[in-house]
């Protein structure tokens, strides 16, 4: 039986189904600290000790995969988006487009440091 996450990437269309999957392993495979998977509000939620740190989606007009950064207000990279958002912002991802890894790193290491900083 396949659990509900593994049924969210599996239901997704090409390409967003390889994006969000190699998303999903570039997230997990974190060396300095361990971030877990669980669904929360039907998407894919990725947990720093518990606490919610970004979630995987896809916009409802283009389509295409982003990463919400649940602390995204306090983050600063140029990279994100606030849009009407007060709280989070997102991160867009090119689905046709090889994953920017570095840009990624960048933010989730701001993430992590604001996490670790502010407890």
């Amino acid at each position: 039986m396949i659990n509900r996450l593994d049924a969210f990437y599996l239901e997704q269309q090409e390409p967003n189904q390889s994006c969000l999957l190699a998303l999903r392993q570039l997230l997990l495979s974190q060396q300095h600290v361990h971030l877990s998977e669980t669904m929360k509000y039907g998407m894919p939620c990725f947990l720093l000790a518990s606490r919610a740190l970004c979630y995987l989606w896809t916009d409802k007009k283009s389509g295409e995969p982003y990463i919400l950064w649940v602390e995204g207000h306090q983050m600063k990279h140029p990279s994100l988006e606030a849009g009407d958002r007060k709280r989070m912002k997102i991160q867009r991802i090119n689905p046709w487009a090889d994953l920017p890894v570095a840009t990624i790193h960048q933010v989730l290491d701001e993430a992590i440091q604001l996490y670790q900083t502010n407890g």
